[in-house]
Formats: structure tokens, sequence, C-alpha cells
């Protein structure tokens, strides 16, 4: 019952809204359609439901399974930040880092469900809310902020249908810069981080 009386939907509206804009899957669909392109196979469903648990199992023991590896959440940061990096060069500059020599399904894990979607923003994002909002409102707006990644995921040929072959690397190239902007802001904020600590 302390659950439910801790409902509150402005806390829910502004937990989601956060989640949405850490997450962008909207901002993520020319890397979507370029590893299907490549042939990678993505499950929607799949991703859908490995982000809720990662995000969810994140958001209750996330630090704790941080601590036991001996890893704090700026040096987590950083790390997805480098992968983000990666991401963003691939689009910007037509490379292949990211090769597609795993099984079938792959894809769907990595890069898919994390970086990108619970990548280390989200999850370092989650540690904050956790210290601001009640967790039964942030548990709601990751469940709605699944349900618009499942149905981006689901829909994403549509998208491209739209825009066609030349907007989809357009998009690739615009977003890859913005990508490379989020990972040199990741980096950079958290390193100065690590360096107070050591110092």
């Amino acid at each position: 019952m302390d659950y439910l009386t801790g409902i509150s939907l402005k806390e829910i509206a502004s937990t989601f809204m956060v989640l949405f804009a850490v997450i962008d899957i909207t901002g993520s669909i020319p890397i979507i359609l370029q590893m299907r392109e490549r042939g990678g196979e993505i499950n929607a469903f799949k991703a859908a439901a490995l982000s809720l648990v990662v995000l969810v199992s994140f958001l209750f023991i996330g630090e704790i399974v941080l601590g036991l590896f001996s890893v704090d959440p700026s040096s987590f940061a950083v790390a997805g930040a480098l992968v983000i990096f990666v991401l963003a060069c691939e689009m910007i500059f037509g490379i292949e880092v990211f090769k597609n020599d795993g099984p079938p399904g792959s894809s769907t894990v990595v890069p898919l469900v994390f970086p990108l979607i619970a990548g280390a923003g989200t999850l370092t994002t989650l540690t904050s809310l956790r210290a601001d909002y009640h967790v039964v409102n942030i548990l709601i707006a990751i469940l709605l902020n699944i349900l618009v990644i499942y149905l981006v995921l689901r829909k994403v040929s549509i998208v491209e249908r739209l825009i066609g072959k030349g907007g989809v690397y357009l998009l690739r190239k615009v977003f890859g810069i913005i990508l490379l902007a989020i990972a040199v802001k990741l980096f950079t904020s958290n390193l100065s981080q690590l360096i107070e600590k050591l110092n």
C-alpha cells in the first residue's frame, strides 16, 4: 500500500521525460536502420524485455553490483561514453567497428540494449532519480519508456519507407554528430569527477 500511496502523476511525468530524453530511442533510429542493413537481426520484444530487466535491476542493485567490482558510477559512465563514441564514428565516417560476427540476434543485445537503451547515461540517471523521486513513480516511468521503445523498434521499417534511403543517410550523419557530442559530454563530465577523486 505504501507504493500505491506514493504514486504521483507529476513525478511520473517528470521521470518519464528525463528517461525519454536520455534514452532517446527516436534519435537511435538511424543506428537501428544501419544495423538492419548489415543483416543484424533485431527482436523488438527481446530488446524491450532485456532493457526492462537491466533498468529495473540497476534501479535497485546497481550501485551494489558496481561496488562488488570496485567500479564507481563515474568509471562506468566513462566506459559507456567510449562505446557511444565508437558508434558515433561508425555513423559519421561510414566505418565498421562492431562486426556482425555474433550469433543471430546478438545485435539486439549489443549495441542496442547496451549502450543505446540501457547505457551508462541511462543507468547513472536512474541513480540520480532514485535520490529525488519515489521508486514506484520511477518504475512506472521505466515501463512507459519501454513501451515506447518496443513500438519504435516494431515500426522502424515504416520510418525507413517514409524518409527513403537519402533521408536515412542524412539522419545517420546528423545523429552521428549528436551522438558524438553526447559521448564527449558524458566522458568529460565523469572524467573530471574521477580526476577530483584521485586528487
